[in-house]
Parts: structure tokens; sequence; C-alpha cells
């Protein structure tokens, strides 16, 4: 299962490239917002520069004539944005113009397999299920991209999907158990996942007793 970077700071995504885990970022205009950038297309181009992955950029527009013009102006920021359009009437007509273009498309807000499948029939290279959010309201978010990844297999749908609205590393170990191919995760979740206090204490214990018998640590002349 991939690793993707839900955020717009690109201080994150900087930190999350350099521990070699992170294979692409999505966006969203709340996050987008918070970065507090006065340049948007900066921004993204900016993200697309540091991950090699997909990054994706979400319309803003409601109708389907809008967010198929908006898709194509962001499409053509760089060849690594894909367009993340919600999964509406609007929405899945947007979906089924711009795919046929050769536009990625990230089906977001999806709370249903069967929204999620209506995205892959009309034509979205991901699909988003909100786990999290989900979970809220009492439901059982994981389901949906559990039962979502068995139909899209079951059908050779090509499809990803993408498990989104995380909110914890238990929900990361769910996704992959689910056979979700990507999380994408809060900064916040991605160092949970990483920091254990065992490691801590243990790497605290390797030094001391390091220390302690005198030993130092030396390498050859020259580095090698």
């Amino acid at each position: 299962m991939e690793l993707f970077l839900d955020t717009a700071n690109i201080e994150e995504v900087r930190q999350g490239v350099k521990l070699g885990v992170v294979s692409g970022v999505t966006t969203n205009p709340s996050l987008a917002a918070r970065a507090g950038t006065p340049s948007f297309r900066d921004l993204v181009l900016e993200v697309c520069r540091l991950v090699p992955g997909p990054v994706s950029v979400e319309v803003t527009a409601l109708d389907a004539g809008g967010m198929v013009r908006q898709a194509r102006e962001l499409a053509g920021w760089a060849p690594n944005v894909v367009v993340k359009i919600p999964v509406t009437a609007a929405g899945l007509e947007a979906i089924s113009t711009v795919s046929k273009e050769g536009i990625k498309v990230n089906c977001t807000l999806c709370f249903s397999v069967n929204q999620c499948l209506l995205a892959a029939r009309a034509g979205a290279a991901y699909v988003s299920p909100f786990v999290g959010r989900l979970d809220d309201t009492g439901h059982d978010g994981m389901a949906v991209v559990r039962d979502t990844v068995e139909i899209f297999r079951r059908y050779n749908i090509a499809t990803k999907v993408i498990a989104a609205s995380i909110r914890h590393p238990l929900h990361v170990v769910a996704a992959a158990k689910a056979g979700a191919d990507i999380a994408t995760v809060p900064f916040k979740v991605l160092m949970q996942m990483l920091h254990h206090p065992l490691t801590d204490i243990g790497l605290s214990r390797f030094l001391e007793d390091w220390k302690a018998a005198g030993l130092e640590f030396e390498l050859p002349v020259g580095g090698h």
C-alpha cells in the first residue's frame, strides 16, 4: 500500500519526501486555505516539484461545465497533477468528459460503495472513501474501503482506492488489511506511525551502554 500526504503545507511535504515513504500528495480547498499562500498555483507547482508522484488538486466549481474548465486548467499546471472532483451528478458528468481527454481524476467525498462504483464507471483513476468522517457518524468507514476493493478486484476495475480522512495510525493498518491501494494521511499521523516509546527507550539504552564501554565509532581514512 502506498502512502500519500494529505496536506498543502510545503514544509510537511518536504519532510515527508525526505523520509522516502511518501509517493504522492492530496490537497483540498480547506487545506489550501490553511496554508496561507497568496498564490494557489505557485503552491501546487512547488508541491508537484517536490513530489514525484500524483498530486491531487480539487476543483471548486459546482456545475459540470465549470468543473471541466477547471480540470483542464489544473491538469495543465504540471504532468503529475490529478484533478479532484466530488461525487455528484455534475461531478460524474465532468469525470466522464475529462477522463476521455486523458486527465486523471481522483473522485472525492465518497461515502458509499455505490458512489465509488459510479465514479469508477465514469472514468475516475482514483476514488477516495472518507473513513474518518463515516466513523464520526456511527458508520464503519473502513467497510466501504474493504467492500470497494473487493468489488473492483472481482470485476477487474482498474480504479485505485485511496483510504482518505485517516485519523490515526490504526486507520492506516486497517486500510492496508482492507486492501486499499493508497492511504492518504495527515503529517501528524505519519509521525505517529514512526514513533514508539519502546524505540526511544531502546535507543537510549544502546547509547548509554556504548558510552559506558568507552567505545568510539571510527571511520577509516577517507570515510569509506
